[in-house]
């Protein structure tokens, strides 16, 4: 009998351990990729998330994504709603993004008080280089009209990509 109280104690334990453990985790990153838009001439992080516990009302993600530029990370906050069950969190636009270069990320997940809940870190790897971008958006305002700085009035087309960028 005492053997049995103590196998069921000790698995009792374990169970509350693992639920315990699980709540920890309130998200976990389900994708992470860079956006190259052609049209608009930009790139920008893309990072999704999933919730895997209950988030208190009024928390906030705050995502500091590595600037590829240099100097001070691109930092987002936004707020999670209860209905969420995936979050996505894309940054402002990047410039001089590297073919196969590490950008990292941190990810905090605050609740109202300011109070940390869970802190995640990952890494970014573009399989191109930004430069394939051109300069300029190749189209204008909602109705997408040809941009005249990158379609000449004389026919030609100029697509370059003139961005300065550190080496």
């Amino acid at each position: 009998m005492r053997k049995y109280m103590i196998v069921t104690v000790a698995a009792a334990g374990l169970l509350l351990a693992g639920c315990q453990r699980q709540a920890e985790n309130l998200v976990e990153v389900t994708g992470h990729l860079f956006v190259f838009n052609y049209q608009v001439a930009s790139a920008t992080y893309l990072l999704t998330l999933k919730k895997t516990g209950p988030i208190p009302d009024g928390s906030v993600i705050i995502a500091e994504f590595e600037n590829p530029e240099g100097g001070d990370p691109l930092v987002l906050n936004q707020k999670i709603y209860p209905i969420d069950d995936k979050i996505a969190l894309q940054s402002e636009k990047l410039h001089c993004v590297r073919k196969d270069r590490p950008y990292s990320v941190s990810v905090r997940l605050v609740d109202k008080d300011g109070k940390v809940l869970q802190e995640l870190k990952t890494q970014f790897r573009s399989d191109l280089d930004q430069t394939v971008l051109p300069s300029k958006p190749l189209v204008l305002g909602a109705l997408y009209e040809k941009n005249p700085e990158v379609f000449k009035p004389d026919g030609t087309v100029d697509f370059s990509n003139t961005d300065k960028c550190p080496a």
